[in-house]
């Protein structure tokens, strides 16, 4: 039977692949890491920017900015719905968007889409957010400017669903909507997959170097990039699955196991979630559609 070794496991968090070389934040050239915590509401942020081919080469991300947001209590109930967390999110997507576009003095349009399969639980996170954004495009159509004054952009949404419901691309269908809306920027949602247990449901990447869906799980699907959609792109996500692998994984380094472990071919390609995952992506949509409502300017 073939097998495969426990420290290749899957992960979607650029700052878990980094820490899988090195904790050493200054070991790696070309890669810089500073972090910056919020005590009171129990929020760290660690910004690490990959600054070259070299740094690119060795943690295998491409040049560009990733923000992680570690949050413990983002599954958590909360009468607030997380408002601290949803405001510190849309602190950072605004640096983001702002350092990602430089435009003039009218209000740039950005197309929000909800990447994932909303049938499949712990993919709907993106399909999730974007039920509850608050979409501007249209009334700017017939209304005019006036009706979003005070607005950071305008936002228009897309769930494009999954390629064994549509038949077609995920890229493919967002470049023809791009083509025909012609939005400055890009911002794309999904359910990552984490290599810890401690991140699952608990820490938000936000990156201006796009996504590759079903990168997490195997899936091989063209990259939502500025080079391929010809546009910024911000890609959102939090880590809702992770593999077999990584559940023996971690249960070996907490009994302090040092013997090569190998786990089985048939079981490499498992993925599990909360048990409770349905109502953790609904707290987790919302609190994060919020943190895009308040980026946007709407902060009701």
């Amino acid at each position: 039977m073939d097998s495969k070794s426990l420290t290749r496991v899957r992960t979607d968090l650029a700052l878990e692949a980094k820490n899988s070389i090195s904790e050493d934040n200054s070991a790696i050239k070309g890669v810089r890491v500073t972090e910056e915590k919020d005590c009171k509401n129990n929020i760290n942020i660690i910004r690490m920017d990959v600054l070259n081919r070299n740094g690119a080469q060795i943690i295998g991300r491409p040049v560009g900015t990733y923000i992680t947001m570690e949050v413990p209590n983002l599954a958590q109930p909360d009468n607030g719905s997380h408002r601290e967390i949803s405001k510190a999110l849309a602190g950072q997507l605004r640096g983001l968007i702002t350092d990602a576009y430089h435009w003039d003095t009218r209000i740039p349009k950005i197309l929000v889409v909800g990447l994932g399969n909303r049938d499949a639980t712990s993919d709907a996170l993106g399909p999730k957010v974007i039920s509850n954004l608050f979409i501007t495009r249209h009334i700017v159509e017939y209304m005019g400017y006036e009706e979003v004054e005070g607005a950071f952009a305008v936002t228009s949404a897309i769930v494009p669903g999954v390629m064994a419901q549509t038949g077609m691309d995920t890229c493919e269908i967002i470049s023809a909507v791009i083509k025909k809306t012609k939005p400055d920027l890009l911002i794309v949602l999904d359910a990552l997959a984490a290599r810890s247990i401690r991140r699952l449901n608990s820490t938000i990447q936000i990156t201006d170097t796009g996504i590759h869906p079903g990168s997490g799980v195997g899936n091989d699907r063209k990259a939502i990039t500025k080079k391929t959609m010809g546009i910024p792109v911000i890609a959102i996500g939090v880590p809702t699955v992770v593999d077999a692998s990584t559940l023996i994984y971690d249960s070996v380094k907490r009994n302090n196991v040092e013997e090569p472990i190998q786990i089985s071919e048939e079981f490499a390609n498992m993925y599990v979630t909360s048990k409770d995952i349905d109502a953790i992506i609904k707290r987790m949509s919302f609190t994060i559609s919020e943190g895009i409502n308040i980026c946007m300017g709407f902060e009701e």
